[in-house]
């Protein structure tokens, strides 16, 4: 599955890179370049909030029977931005499964800079049927 994201148009320009991919937990960093600031030093808020869909989407993907089916998408995501990055540091997200029912897969996440301070907190739901 990261092989398959990362081939995708949009995440492969990003640059974003699979740290761990284990069942529920999964590690993805972003690697800092001006063009995805907002002022050439600070990741956009857009930026940040992509990254934390991703590996959401990931976690979710990361311990799923494909049996159950492969039709995918975010089903409702909240993103709480509580520091802005450090000036050229790269981006990393965490995100872990909290719970998983039939067709809808609950992520909690976690996006930080290098020195590991939070910038933002995300909760998912993401759906596959």
């Amino acid at each position: 599955m990261p092989a398959l994201f990362a081939g995708t148009p949009y995440l492969a320009w990003l640059g974003l890179q699979v740290v761990r991919y284990e069942p529920d937990d999964v590690t993805v960093r972003l690697p800092y370049r001006t063009e995805l600031t907002n002022d050439g030093s600070i990741f956009h808020g857009g930026v940040v909030g992509a990254v934390i869909d991703t590996v959401g989407a990931l976690a979710a993907w990361s311990n799923h029977d494909f049996d159950r089916g492969v039709r995918a998408s975010t089903v409702s995501m909240a993103i709480q931005y509580v520091a802005a990055s450090t000036a050229g540091s790269d981006l990393l997200a965490q995100a872990r499964t909290v719970r998983r029912a039939r067709e809808l897969i609950f992520t909690d996440i976690t996006a930080s800079d290098e020195s590991g301070r939070v910038l933002a907190h995300g909760v998912q739901t993401y759906r596959i049927a």
